[in-house]
């Protein structure tokens, strides 16, 4: 019993030098909500555990690429879901002065790049090696891109990863960007659907690639050299003739954040969401319908042993 209690001081002793002060509670936290399914999840994920916590959030819509201004500015607090594949410029420039700094990674296990449904295969032979493009390209033609293929892009403003690659090996398509998430699981939903053409720009976790059998295009390795050197890879006068580069997830907090609300800061910086947690809620949302706060919240419910410790470490 001796043994136990001294434990169990030990522990209690441990928690209070965890915890950090809640700061200015009167005041909202501002999250970033940017313009995909996944990223709405994780940034309700962590702030219905700010709120568990006891602090009062805010979302505020913020377009992906350009968020980073207001981030610095202090008019958002904190952005949960960038993808190093395709981050703006702005976002290093922050970084090097000091009014953004980087929380930790997501934990989400994720890809990006060139695919297509899988029926796909059946019409352009030779997939998924990239190659196979070369030589069927007219397959993927519509009046806009003639005689080139189409390549449906990210949204304008995620950047132009796919008309990049196009570029970098040479590939006679034409990227053309889609005007929304939305936008883009339309055009995978109708390729399979009618079994036609389509290449697509396109990530994961997303519900979308199991629900409409989506596959990558087997480009070459996303490696350093490949975005800098045009010597390296197939294409000996371009860069970026390659995969995307492995994709890390993070997040990101105005640098004042620490000071103005500790615990909230320890509690961002710590926070993890999986590709098997994230993924059911996007599907719940996007294929049937439900409101994203209503399935975060019944998922919150369901997992508490999954982001309570996480809370009550930086609290308690």
């Amino acid at each position: 019993m001796k043994k136990l209690s001294v434990s169990l001081l030990a522990v209690v002793a441990a928690g209070a030098v965890h915890a950090a002060e809640m700061g200015a509670v009167d005041e909202p936290i501002k999250l970033a909500i940017n313009e995909w399914t996944g990223q709405h999840v994780t940034t309700h994920v962590a702030g219905e555990m700010l709120e568990a916590a006891g602090y009062n959030v805010e979302y505020v819509t913020a377009g992906m690429m350009n968020q980073f201004q207001a981030l610095a500015d202090g008019d958002i607090d904190a952005t949960l879901e960038i993808w190093s594949s395709n981050v703006s410029d702005e976002y290093a420039k922050k970084i090097a002065e000091g009014t953004v700094v980087e929380i930790g990674d997501l934990g989400l296990d994720a890809k990006e790049g060139i695919a297509y449904p899988a029926h796909v295969a059946d019409l352009c032979p030779g997939l998924p090696a990239w190659e196979a493009l070369k030589d069927c390209a007219q397959v993927f033609a519509t009046a806009e891109t003639l005689p080139m293929g189409r390549l449906v892009d990210y949204p304008a403003d995620w950047g132009t990863p796919g008309a990049d690659r196009m570029a970098g090996l040479d590939l006679p398509f034409k990227a053309v960007p889609a005007g929304s998430e939305g936008a883009l699981i339309a055009e995978l939903r109708a390729s399979t659907e009618r079994k036609s053409p389509l290449l697509i720009t396109f990530w994961q976790p997303h519900w979308a690639m199991s629900a409409y059998d989506v596959k990558f295009v087997d480009l070459p390795p996303g490696e350093e050299a490949c975005f800098t050197d045009p010597a390296w890879g197939p294409n000996p006068n371009a860069v970026n003739d390659c995969d995307f580069a492995p994709s890390r997830i993070f997040k990101a907090a105005w640098s004042g954040m620490a000071d103005k609300w500790p615990a909230a800061y320890e509690i961002l910086s710590n926070y993890q969401l999986s590709v098997e947690d994230q993924q059911p809620m996007m599907g719940a949302i996007d294929v049937d319908g439900g409101k994203v706060e209503e399935v975060v919240a019944d998922w919150m419910a369901q997992n508490e042993d999954k982001w309570r410790p996480v809370v009550d470490a930086a609290t308690k």
